[in-house]
């Protein structure tokens, strides 16, 4: 493999195919801003194309990293023509790197199957610092040959590299963290909020939680950094993550699992979505959520 082209030149994607860069490989951009492919290609000796057509021609493997799978599928199949598709040649892998439904990954698996294609699902973890670092926690499903095939690439732009399970299990597992995260958040929201009212000091809960039983990621690294201090800067949007929990809730639905806690969680993010933003830093839910538990101190 000597040619990897890269779909999605955002926060995320700009420092990943630029790892891929460093890592050895030639890196073909595209993004849906051609501006974007360009700049990134000039800024790290890489090639820059407008064409899927010509994408497809030259590389071994693309890597996607989009919103969601409607976006992956498009690339692939719909846009130009499903030009993408058609000009990679057989036996090309796909890794889609983006949040995407494991139920739709799975479906998406058997049309790119059909064209005599390969699907891989690597969603990461670690946010943007780590995209920059090389140092992304990846999650990684489908067949085990396929998987080895990838791995180098995936290595250029993660140190922690998960194989688990079938195609599709990468974004359960990823859907899955981040139900965890946010139902973290929302719990550390809910108890500054009661804490304050009865008179406790949000700084002193902090301190107290994190040298206790109820400290978690989200106490350690976003309590006082982002939501006490008034930064809000963490990177990650609002409207990201409340898909992530939607994504969660629904496979439990999909697959026939009774699942409250996922529900009550994804409504309330997509409640902090409606009312804030989602282009917000995910933080700033707490604002919302706080308003909402106290009305009258919103007043």
């Amino acid at each position: 493999m000597k040619t990897v082209g890269f779909i999605g030149l955002g926060n995320m994607g700009v420092p990943m195919a630029a790892n891929i860069r460093r890592g050895g490989y030639e890196v073909v951009g595209f993004d849906l801003d051609p501006a974007r492919a360009k700049a990134f290609a000039q800024e790290h000796n890489a090639r820059a194309t407008d064409q899927l057509a010509e994408l497809g021609r030259a590389c071994d493997a693309i890597v996607t990293m989009l919103p969601t799978g409607r976006e992956v599928r498009d690339a692939l199949f719909n846009m130009q023509g499903g030009a993408l598709a058609a000009n990679l040649r057989p036996g090309a892998f796909i890794i889609d790197m983006s949040s995407a439904d494991p139920v739709g990954t799975r479906e998406l698996g058997k049309d790119v199957a059909a064209r005599k294609l390969v699907l891989v699902d690597a969603p990461v973890s670690g946010g943007v610092p780590r995209a920059k670092d090389g140092s992304l926690a990846i999650m990684i499903g489908g067949d085990a040959d396929a998987v080895a095939a990838v791995k180098p690439v995936l290595a250029c732009m993660g140190n922690k590299l998960f194989e688990v399970g079938s195609l599709g299990c990468g974004h359960a597992m990823k859907c899955l963290n981040n139900f965890l995260a946010a139902a973290s958040f929302a719990a550390a929201s809910e108890a500054m909020t009661v804490g304050r009212k009865f008179g406790l000091d949000p700084a002193v809960l902090a301190d107290v939680v994190n040298v206790s039983t109820g400290r978690s990621f989200v106490s350690e690294n976003l309590l006082k950094q982002h939501v006490l201090s008034g930064v809000f800067g963490t990177g990650f949007a609002l409207g990201l993550l409340a898909k992530d929990v939607r994504i969660a809730a629904d496979l439990a639905d999909q697959i026939g699992v009774d699942a409250p806690v996922g529900r009550l969680i994804s409504g309330m993010w997509a409640d902090a979505r409606d009312a804030l933003g989602g282009e917000q830093d995910h933080t700033r839910a707490v604002i919302h959520w706080e308003k909402r538990a106290l009305p009258s101190a919103a007043e």
